[in-house]
């Protein structure tokens, strides 16, 4: 007499994998910030951490190269540390991502939102 109500068990077990989903979701995106990666520009003289969300957490410069002169070599060096965490940063997020995808069956490539 109803059969059309055998779906629904389907449709239960999908929505209890997007729930599942959606929960580890919410626990990357907090391990996230736990992450620190590190980025650094003229052989280490100066250092930017970040965590892979990709925000900025810290900056270490060597002061010898804090003279006056240097100065836009000092910028170009800080800006060179900043760019390399946020890369890191981004790679080391979508890897987390991918781990994620495959823990779970999914293709690794698929596009998982952050």
């Amino acid at each position: 007499m109803l059969k059309g109500l055998g779906g629904l068990g389907d449709m239960a077990k999908m929505m209890k994998a997007a729930k599942e989903m959606q929960g580890r979701m919410a626990e990357l995106q907090e391990s996230l910030e736990h992450i620190e990666v590190e980025g650094e520009a003229g052989a280490g003289l100066v250092k930017a951490r970040a965590n892979a969300k990709g925000t900025l957490t810290g900056l270490e410069i060597d002061p010898s190269i804090l003279v006056a002169s240097e100065k836009e070599v000092v910028e170009d060096l800080i800006l060179a540390a900043i760019k390399e965490v946020q890369a890191r940063a981004a790679a080391r997020g979508q890897s987390e991502m991918q781990k994620l995808a495959s823990e779970m069956g999914l293709p690794a490539d698929m596009n998982l939102p952050f």
